[in-house]
């Protein structure tokens, strides 16, 4: 199957099993009575312009079934998680003063750092009362267990955020302590495939294989961002003036020589085209850089050992772990 194939299989795949909750959490938060005009058109322009979030409905869905699940009994949780994941978003291009990705503005970059602030704290609050509602109607240990685990990880994340803040304009920063990052931001994955698996039914052992792949799919898709990060003009820029630089920037330096040829280029006034070119022809071949592929196909395999308890829907899994690897 061609790369392009296997990605579109994946985005098909991903939409078909995200889109109902998706389609929930655009309705709650649609249907709020919101007097101030800024931040009722903030909201609506960013879940139906930016936030397309089918990936964690889907994961849930998809690890739901593998034990034996319905994927319906995973549609509210979702929702919640589409919502959640958004306010997490929102408050991380404040941080990060993200005014575009792609080719479209952020709220931050649109609306202003106070709207997105706000914006963000709606769907925040917004997530966790539709997540309080949908664990109401489970056994009450299991709803209590998921309300725990969903803020365990958002707070892991915040963490995570903050350790990043840190490093910000630190290009001495080792690539294994940004890994550290990267796996704290993967908890959301993992508490989407954990709880997915725990509203499937599945037993322990089956439970804390997916969450392990959630985990681990999570530090894989991260670290795939990082990679197109540098082919993105606006996004490079940012993160050189205001994140840390991209992983596979990070293990590029531990070469000196090229290292002191790309800070060269990534401290120009303006990065264009050309620098972009540049930094790429400079890295893209660099040993240093594809021992960080190398890493990501272990991260892979391990991750397929884990499915080795699943019943259902191993295809569909692996699928989404080898498209990160797609055209890198």
């Amino acid at each position: 199957m061609s790369s392009k194939k296997s990605m579109e299989k994946v985005k098909k795949l991903l939409e078909e099993r995200g889109r109902k909750a998706y389609e929930v959490a655009k309705e709650e938060i649609l249907n709020e009575e919101i007097e101030y005009k800024p931040i009722r058109d903030a909201l609506q322009y960013f879940i139906q312009e930016l936030w397309h979030n089918f990936q964690h409905p889907a994961l849930l869905s998809l690890t739901c079934e593998s034990v034996g699940g319905k994927p319906e009994d995973t549609t509210f949780i979702g929702a919640a998680l589409v919502l959640l994941t958004g306010a997490a978003d929102i408050h991380d291009d404040i941080i990060d003063q993200s005014k575009t990705k792609g080719s479209k503005p952020t709220v931050f970059g649109k609306f202003g750092r106070d709207i997105a602030l706000l914006v963000g704290d709606a769907l925040l609050l917004k997530g966790f009362t539709l997540l309080q509602k949908a664990c109401e109607g489970l056994p009450r240990k299991q709803g209590e267990k998921i309300m725990s685990s969903v803020r365990e990880a958002f707070f892991e994340i915040g963490v995570a955020e903050a350790k990043e803040t840190s490093f910000r304009g630190n290009w001495d920063l080792a690539p294994e302590e940004y890994l550290d990052i990267i796996r704290m931001k993967a908890a959301i994955a993992e508490v989407t495939a954990r709880i997915g698996a725990t509203l499937g039914g599945g037993n322990s052992k089956e439970i804390n294989a997916l969450a392990h792949y959630g985990r681990t799919l999570g530090i894989l898709m991260t670290i795939r961002d990082d990679f197109i990060d540098l082919f993105e003009l606006d996004e490079l820029g940012n993160r050189a003036k205001n994140e840390c630089l991209p992983l596979p920037i990070l293990y590029a330096f531990r070469n000196t020589r090229k290292k002191s040829e790309i800070v060269r280029l990534l401290k120009k006034d303006q990065i264009t085209e050309k620098e972009i070119e540049e930094i790429l022809d400079l890295i893209i071949d660099m040993k240093e850089v594809q021992e960080l592929k190398n890493e990501m196909q272990l991260l892979v395999e391990k991750a397929e050992n884990f499915l080795s308890y699943i019943r259902r829907n191993r295809s569909s899994l692996e699928l989404l772990l080898h498209s990160t690897l797609e055209d890198l």
